[in-house]
């Protein structure tokens, strides 16, 4: 599934790393919060390179709605009665000052990129309170803030909160123009990480500092981010022959739909699930449907999917990773706000390496703790974890490989272990294990990508076993014959 960005645009290829480095700071990960950071650190005059473990943006960045925005769901009313003021204003002047921050980024090294001001909208199609009290608590943090009750969506609405001079651009575009003259090595896979080196197969980088930029860490421990939040998915069609909508519009209710328009073409996207819980699939039918009924006519283009990490306390770890290491940094739980939060994390984490002090760090700092905000999910999420490690180990399977139907996948059991077999239209079989190499917990089938997803953390495996998405950094396919 090709996403409308790389349909419509190229990137520059780079070297794998062979040999050893030393360097002021390296950045684990070449999606736009990697790239960015890089390129902070370069212009504050420190020597930075990017490791990638397969090709720059082929991650979560690929997959965004590229909407750059402090506008980031019904927030500021709940970060002012958890936090209180002055951590709401932190939020807000992080991913406010983010927006101009990728004009002048623009500006400065002659970027074409669709980039363009537009509105941001929340909207609501229940009784509109929750949208009043959230421009009301906007407008006091001095966020550009209103309540609008007439949109360009294609139905009704009670009202919607309107966030003016927002922005929207091609990240891919974007990423290409301002990675060409960096450092940056390809299919380079961490293996390793310190407190000051980075070992991969082709050699081990020195620094002063580490990021870690790989959208879900790779380090389980100091951090225990795995802990701290989950990943869910999202779904994206580009229509074609479909109105303008003239703006960006999420909704505030439970599988509401959102829009933007790009390159010709209106993406509508929706029909989100917790990754590892979607055994029933038609994700992408639902959005068509929707858009048939919307855009009678439309046709769909591009489709596909995108990845977000939700910490619990709905606030993205951004800073030292912990009091321990404090020369290795991190970046993730962006929920849903990849775009603007890369740009505020880059932000901070430059001044934090450069030992500059940054108004907005505190909020973000991986090192807090909000227990009572953070408890029911942390709950939730535990149990879900023992839930899918038990099932990994007691649950046996029912159906044999010869009972599964062409096209569909299921857990089987051949001379007393367990596989997960995908069986294609034609007869053909792929195994796997269905056991998650990050922290064991049970693989589960996503129909609607046809990929092995873990319910636990959220690392995902096409059929054939290629990894996908982090936190898990091995494969888990196989050759049949060569386990008999």
């Amino acid at each position: 599934m090709e996403s409308i960005w790389q349909a419509t645009s190229g990137l520059p290829q780079f070297p794998s790393l062979v040999g050893d480095l030393q360097k002021d700071v390296v950045v684990v990960g070449g999606g736009i919060t990697g790239i960015l950071t890089a390129a902070r650190l370069r212009q504050a005059g420190l020597d930075a390179a990017v490791l990638e473990r397969e090709t720059i943006a082929s991650g979560v960045t690929k997959g965004t709605t590229a909407k750059i925005t402090s506008q980031h769901g019904l927030i500021y009313d709940k970060l002012i009665r958890r936090l209180g003021r002055e951590g709401a204003l932190q939020y807000a002047h992080a991913n406010q000052r983010a927006i101009d921050a990728y004009w002048e980024l623009a500006a400065e090294n002659g970027i074409r990129c669709g980039l363009e001001e537009t509105d941001a909208y929340v909207y609501s199609t229940a009784s509109g309170a929750k949208t009043q009290r959230e421009a009301a608590a906007a407008q006091s943090l001095g966020l550009p803030a209103s309540i609008v009750t007439k949109t360009a969506l294609p139905f009704s609405v009670t009202n919607a909160v309107r966030f003016a001079r927002q922005a929207q651009f091609h990240p891919l575009q974007f990423l290409s123009a301002l990675s060409k003259d960096m450092e940056i090595y390809e299919h380079t896979m961490v293996t390793a990480i310190g407190r000051g080196e980075v070992l991969t197969p082709g050699g081990t980088v020195r620094a002063k500092a580490v990021v870690l930029a790989t959208h879900f860490p790779i380090v389980n421990v100091p951090g225990f981010f795995f802990l701290r939040m989950h990943q869910e998915r999202s779904y994206v069609l580009a229509l074609e022959n479909a109105a303008p909508i003239g703006g960006m519009y999420i909704g505030e209710e439970k599988n509401s739909l959102s829009f933007r328009d790009a390159e010709g073409c209106l993406l509508l996207g929706g029909a989100g699930t917790r990754t590892g819980k979607n055994q029933e699939g038609g994700n992408f039918e639902r959005l068509r449907q929707s858009a048939e009924i919307f855009y009678p006519g439309c046709k769909v283009k591009y489709r596909w999917a995108a990845q977000d990490c939700m910490p619990h306390d709905q606030i993205p770890l951004i800073g030292p990773i912990s009091e321990k290491w404090p020369n290795v940094y991190v970046a993730t739980g962006f929920q849903k706000w990849g775009m603007t939060t890369a740009m505020a994390a880059a932000e901070i984490l430059t001044d934090l390496i450069c030992g500059q002090e940054n108004r907005d760090a505190p909020v973000f700092s991986p090192q807090r703790f909000h227990p009572f905000i953070s408890a029911p999910k942390l709950l939730l999420d535990g149990a879900q974890t023992v839930y899918s490690i038990a099932k990994e180990k007691l649950e046996i399977p029912r159906k044999t490989l010869f009972e599964i139907p062409n096209g569909t996948a299921a857990v089987v059991k051949v001379e007393g272990e367990k596989y997960g077999v995908y069986k294609t239209p034609d007869g053909g079989a792929y195994f796997v294990t269905v056991r998650c190499p990050h922290l064991g917990c049970r693989l589960e089938w996503n129909p609607a990508e046809l990929s092995w997803d873990c319910p636990c953390h959220g690392s995902r495996f096409d059929y054939t076993g290629k990894l996908l998405n982090d936190p898990a950094q091995t494969e888990i396919g196989f050759q049949m014959e060569k386990k008999q």
